[in-house]
């Protein structure tokens, strides 16, 4: 899966997350991973 495949499918699912009302921690940790993921994305020059 290319990368920015994976940052459309982890934003969708911490929407999901969010609308769902998960607790905050699984929000959280879910944020900071496609954080982590963007910062990739801006690195490799996209």
């Amino acid at each position: 899966m290319k990368l920015n495949e994976k940052i459309v499918n982890l934003r969708d699912k911490l929407n999901k997350y969010i609308v769902d009302g998960t607790c905050y921690d699984d929000i959280y940790k879910l944020s900071v991973e496609l954080d982590q993921l963007i910062n990739q994305y801006y690195k490799l020059g996209y």
